[in-house]
């Protein structure tokens, strides 16, 4: 796979995850000005779920001291983090250093975490993606210290974008 194509791999990622939190942050919009209790309470019996058990009890709970408050700041937090995921994918999709530079060191933020969730209980799950975001800030860090995976051209072209600086 060409480093272009693998930089738009992780673009897709990226934009993925902004995608999906952005659809999550409307979601919890959708919830304003409504029982949200009562709502969790009939997901919870329509997934035949012990609402006793661990997770449905937490949720439950949640529920239970939503405010609209909370729904429109945890909205709002959802409506940043997908903003800043889909501008990094946008300069991952152009092959913008600044984008590389960014995705390296906002994935490597979370592997200390990662880690401690895999020491701590070790699942599929988790080590999947912690073996996947230090695939990709792997790949990102090698993107950032050899520099050259353009060609000459399109960093003529990106440094013309710019105002003329050599990188961005």
């Amino acid at each position: 796979m060409r480093l272009s194509n693998a930089l738009r791999t992780v673009a897709l990622i990226e934009a993925a995850k902004g995608m999906l939190v952005l659809i999550a942050g409307f979601g919890l919009l959708s919830l304003l000005h409504r029982d949200v209790e009562q709502i969790a309470e009939h997901l919870i019996s329509r997934a035949h779920l012990n609402p006793a058990s661990h997770y449905p009890h937490i949720f439950l709970d949640f529920a239970e001291r939503v405010t609209d408050g909370r729904l429109m700041l945890l909205a709002a937090g959802a409506a940043g983090y997908s903003m800043v995921r889909l501008i990094e994918a946008y300069g991952l999709w152009q092959e913008r250093r600044w984008a590389e530079w960014f995705a390296a060191l906002s994935g490597g933020f979370y592997i200390p975490f990662e880690v401690y969730e895999v020491v701590e209980r070790v699942t599929w799950l988790r080590v999947a993606t912690l073996a996947l975001n230090v695939v990709v800030v792997s790949f990102m860090l090698y993107c950032v210290l050899r520099g050259k995976h353009r060609p000459a051209g399109a960093r003529a072209r990106e440094g013309m974008k710019s105002g003329g600086r050599a990188s961005s």
